[in-house]
């Protein structure tokens, strides 16, 4: 009977089929419906005679009901499982603030905070009981270090690096064009400059990858003169080269040459069809000391822009060997971008995303503990990156020692993005993340540019509500005793006491004093290699 079952099971939708071709044939009233029969019976033959997939092979047509299932399973999690607070990488309460802020609608929250406050997934930024409302309507940053002839005047939240070709044309203009209205900057990602990042002029900070695009020679080397042509554009504002990025941290990257359009191939600056290479490791330098002198020849080329570097934390020695070379050299960076080990925007080795890379608090306390001990940090501003989407989050990155935020899902999310984790099958069903024109189609960049400028005006204003709320007179007064997280159900400190905040010069002064006396003492300007 059992044996009976199952074979029904595998085999009854094909002999469900068979009958009602059949059927439909002898009667002629009812030919009409072999319409819908003819071709599932054809699917269930193929199945049937396929060697490719097992269960297609053992479970004619019944087995798409699989595939389909695995294809909706994003839709059906997102709208019809998950809870406020449970979905991943961000969650619908989150996604939501984000979709409400872009659309200029209602962003409140009712009946109170859905978090439990007495878990540790609960943090909190201490009020005033005499909040400032006299705080400035806006406040922006300067970067650029006493070595930098053109500083820039940046926004404490700007677009992170999305490079066209990962994310569509459309989506690469809407973002453009709601950084110009909004005058924030936009990230090109290690990409290049594209025809769209241009499109409507707003400002530019241009990443430079290990590929070099966009300044390579044939060999996939860097090219000074192309680099200088393009760097002395006036829409890009700073330079900024990439160690490394959060979704993989020490990974390289290879764009197949069947995706090299012609448009890719122009930004990029190689050769329509061929495959475009990310190396893991840059070819220029190899040392701290030659990172450091590149950047220098960087800043020449540009005409005195602001130089920084964007990493994701690994080795903490090897942060510090940069901060020992520019302290030898003299030549120091204008600003550093932290990335997190949480961000990501496109497609990554799962391995990489899970397992490797510090998380953006961890990596921002030591990065700030490393200019602030050695006693660069007037000269380097500090940003933070790593789903960044709200005022609250600003604010704890703030204290933890950041300058400004960069943001990357969050303005996918204000263009229109679902999070339906397809961004690299080129099936992205918004029109972001995709090279396929008929899926573009659906992204209108003047609607979705709005968007953009909506989202980043909202959650500064957000962003400015928290400072007035915690009565200080700007953002950078946001310290670590004013934040704080639970250790248990009942143990609740501030981030002062939970994390070590090193004092101006300690590095310096007693490195032995501190949790990173090892890492400095293995840290050398002339090697990124731990030295014994």
């Amino acid at each position: 009977m059992r044996e009976s079952s199952e074979l029904f099971m595998r085999f009854g939708p094909t002999l469900v089929v068979v009958l009602l071709t059949a059927l439909f044939g002898m009667v002629g009233s009812l030919r009409w419906g072999l319409v819908f029969t003819i071709p599932l019976l054809v699917v269930a033959v193929y199945d049937f005679c396929q060697r490719r997939h097992t269960l297609w092979r053992n479970y004619p047509l019944l087995a798409h009901v699989r595939w389909m299932m695995e294809d909706l399973r994003p839709y059906a999690r997102a709208y019809l499982v998950e809870g406020d607070l449970e979905g991943r990488p961000f969650n619908h309460q989150q996604r939501a603030l984000v979709y409400a802020r872009s659309k200029g609608q209602l962003d409140s929250h009712p009946f109170g905070t859905e978090l439990d406050v007495y878990s540790d997934e609960y943090e909190w930024l201490a009020h005033s009981m005499t909040p400032n409302a006299d705080v400035p309507a806006e406040w922006r940053v300067d970067v650029g270090s006493s070595q930098c002839d053109k500083p820039y005047s940046a926004a404490l939240l700007n677009i992170s690096a999305l490079s066209f070709g990962s994310l569509s044309a459309n989506a690469i203009m809407a973002l453009n064009k709601g950084a110009a209205a909004g005058n924030f900057y936009h990230d090109t990602g290690e990409g290049g400059i594209s025809r769209y990042h241009r499109s409507h002029g707003g400002d530019l900070v241009w990443e430079i990858g290990s590929g070099y695009f966009g300044c390579r020679k044939d060999d996939g080397s860097f090219d000074p003169d192309r680099f200088a042509d393009n760097a002395r554009d006036d829409q890009v504002k700073m330079i900024e080269i990439k160690i490394s990025q959060g979704a993989k941290p020490g990974h390289g990257g290879v764009l197949p040459g069947t995706k090299v359009t012609e448009e890719i191939a122009e930004a990029r600056g190689v050769t329509v069809g061929t495959d475009c290479i990310s190396p893991a490791a840059h070819s220029t330098f190899s040392t701290p000391i030659g990172m450091l002198e590149w950047a220098a020849k960087l800043r020449d080329l540009s005409g005195g822009k602001p130089i920084g570097m964007k990493l994701c934390v690994g080795k903490p020695h090897e942060v510090f060997a940069v901060i020992k070379a520019m302290r030898e050299t003299g030549i120091v960076l204008d600003y550093i971008v932290v990335d997190g080990a949480e961000g990501g925007t496109g497609a990554a080795p799962v391995e990489f995303s899970n397992r490797v890379g510090m998380p953006l608090r961890e990596g921002l306390i030591l990065v700030r503990n490393a200019l602030v001990g050695s006693g660069l940090k007037p000269e380097i501003k500090l940003a933070a990156a790593g789903k960044v989407h709200s005022g609250a989050g600003m604010a704890m990155n703030f204290g933890l020692g950041a300058d400004f935020c960069n943001a990357g899902r969050a303005f996918m999310f204000a263009l229109g993005c679902v999070q339906s984790l397809k961004c690299h099958t080129d099936a992205c069903p918004t029109g972001v993340a995709t090279q396929d024109s008929t899926r573009q189609r659906g992204l209108v960049p003047m609607e979705k540019a709005e968007r953009v400028t909506r989202f980043q005006r909202h959650t500064l204003h957000s962003f400015r509500e928290m400072v007035i709320a915690m009565g200080l007179d700007n953002p950078w007064q946001i310290a670590p005793h004013l934040m704080s997280e639970r250790i248990n159900g009942v143990q609740s400190d501030s981030f002062e006491h939970l994390y070590r905040f090193l004092e101006p010069g300690e590095l310096l002064d007693s490195p032995e004093s501190t949790p990173y006396a090892k890492a400095w003492s293995a840290a050398r300007a002339d090697t990124f290699r731990e030295v014994a």
